[in-house]
């Protein structure tokens, strides 16, 4: 297998991220190890309501094993002949509204992970836009769910205001999911807009096992778990990514982040003049769109100049020896993004002298 240099950020087909050592020691130790899953379920779900600041949490296989969870919970509740029946909703009410720009694919369909529950998606507004007067319109149809995401690289159209939209499914008398996979950093800020559950990927920024974290009201967490007697049996956490989720929240807290933030802006600092000024390739240092505190570099690639356009340019990086992977959200625009978060100076290193191996 060829080393992989992750400049893509928290990429599922490249692993991810990198755990800290203290959080693969504890994952580790964990393996050898017996437990009461549920003392350990419960250990986990008060460090994490410690953390985001919410009533209370779990964690589940990974978010879209969540995404699920969440919308079954909703559907259920409490009622344990509702959990043993389904997919099958007979008598219940089924229905999620999701805005239509919201209705990405992340590897897998997002409509998919709601079906699998057995649920029915409403898609309110279009691709444009979702104005909360449709919001209100779909949410006026008997409903389980409301389920909103974060606006990241996948989401399309004008951003919806995620506050004015958990009040509007409340005032429809549905629970207000919002999935934030990638938006840990940003948990305090969420949670305090008052959704009944946020969820969050694990393995991405908080560089945990694989896992989904489930944060949010008591009632709606109490209704996630007992999925796990129920369809909720494959989406199950295992010890160590438990272990390992309670690792990585005590490493996030122990971070000190003007540190952190000084630390990855030196990365940039060092990279971008190494890139900027390549046959064909201007390098500027861009913010994240999303809010998270941290920034990328930006490739603007001219392919009359570099002799190839930005796809070209992707694709001989992941066909290197150690493989190189990019951010391609904008490629069709002959842009590439590149996030250094995980990096180290030797891999950067790699970067410049490939870059300009490929260009020079």
């Amino acid at each position: 297998m060829r080393d992989v240099i992750n400049a893509a950020g928290t990429f599922t087909p490249v692993g991810v991220s990198r755990s800290a050592p203290h959080v693969a020691d504890i994952a580790s130790a964990a393996l050898r190890d017996h437990f009461i899953i549920e003392e350990l379920q419960q250990a986990a779900g008060g460090a994490l309501a410690a953390w985001s600041g919410a009533e209370a949490g779990a964690v589940t296989h990974c978010t879209a094993a969540s995404i699920t969870l969440a919308v079954a919970a909703a559907m259920c509740g409490d009622n344990g002949h509702a959990v043993a029946q389904l997919p099958d909703t007979a008598g219940l009410a089924d229905k999620v509204v999701l805005p239509a720009g919201h209705a990405v694919n992340y590897g897998q369909p997002i409509t998919q992970a709601i079906r699998l529950s057995g649920a029915q998606v409403v898609l309110a507004g279009n691709e444009a836009e979702c104005p909360i007067s449709a919001l209100a319109e779909a949410l006026a149809r008997p409903g389980a769910a409301c389920l909103l995401l974060v606006s990241s690289r996948l989401t399309r159209g004008a951003p919806v205001d995620l506050k004015a939209a958990i009040t509007a499914a409340h005032e429809a008398g549905v629970p207000a999911i919002i999935d934030a996979a990638a938006q840990d950093m940003r948990i305090a800020e969420l949670t305090a807009l008052g959704a009944d559950l946020i969820l969050i990927s694990a393995q991405k920024y908080l560089a945990a096992p694989t896992a989904g974290v489930v944060v949010g009201c008591r009632a709606h967490i109490d209704a996630l778990r007992r999925q796990e007697k129920g369809i909720g049996r494959g989406m199950k956490a295992s010890k160590e990514a438990i272990c390992g989720v309670m690792a990585a929240i005590e490493t996030r807290q122990s971070l000190e982040p003007a540190a952190w933030r000084r630390q990855q802006a030196e990365k940039l600092d060092w990279l971008q003049p190494r890139l900027d000024g390549l046959p064909g390739v201007s390098a500027q240092i861009a913010e994240d769109p999303a809010g998270m505190p941290l920034s990328r570099l930006r490739l603007a690639i001219d392919p009359a100049e570099a002799g190839m356009d930005a796809a070209e340019l992707s694709a001989r990086l992941k066909a290197g020896s150690p493989s190189i992977w990019v951010i391609e959200t904008y490629v069709a625009e002959g842009v590439l993004l590149l996030e250094l978060v995980p990096l180290e100076h030797e891999e950067l290193e790699l970067i410049a002298e490939i870059f300009g191996a490929l260009l020079g």
